[in-house]
């Protein structure tokens, strides 16, 4: 367990205190991983910026992508927030975990859309032709490839953070992805 503290408001910089008030009304909490951020005057803003861009990506598809990044990464932080909000984009825990798995057996696009998150981000960007041709052929286009690849990278901040902090969890604990590995 890492001595790493999970700021509260009155500690944080003015301008990470009013984004905290913006999570507040937003989320209703601040989730500790953000809060995690505000330790840099510029972190927290930044990457919210950045996870907020625009992106050719629907709040679905980048959900696909969160989680087969986070699995990759074994962020227990990621993967229980990212369960959570998959569900609020109308995945069943069924599906949560095949795309963890980097699959989708229930949806063609999404399962090369997994497929290449898990590649891009197992192999650090050396990615397999067969898996971007896969990609491709299944309707995706060359912008959806960079905004999934820029996705990959805005989760793998997160992933890192919490593996370097190891700030609690503040989400439902997401199930082990051996459930259907078996």
């Amino acid at each position: 367990m890492s001595n790493f503290n999970v700021p509260k408001r009155e500690e944080v910089s003015a301008a990470n205190q009013a984004i905290f008030d913006n999570l507040e009304k937003a989320v209703g909490f601040v989730p500790n991983l953000y809060a995690t951020y505000a330790h840099s005057e510029n972190a927290l803003g930044n990457y919210l910026a950045l996870s907020s861009a625009k992106t050719s990506l629907s709040a679905k598809e980048k959900e696909v992508v969160n989680l087969a990044v986070s699995q990759v990464n074994n962020c227990t932080y990621c993967l229980a927030a990212h369960t959570a909000i998959g569900k609020m984009n109308g995945f069943n825990d069924a599906q949560i975990l095949e795309l963890r798995a980097g699959k989708a057996s229930f949806d063609t696009k999404l399962n090369a859309l997994a497929a290449l998150a898990k590649n891009v981000t197992e192999n650090r960007g050396a990615t397999s032709s067969a898996v971007v041709e896969n990609f491709l052929n299944a309707g995706w286009t060359k912008e959806n490839l960079v905004d999934t690849i820029v996705l990959v990278g805005d989760k793998t901040i997160s992933n890192y953070l919490h593996k370097t902090t190891d700030v609690p969890v503040d989400f439902p604990e997401a199930q082990p992805l051996e459930t259907i590995e078996a």
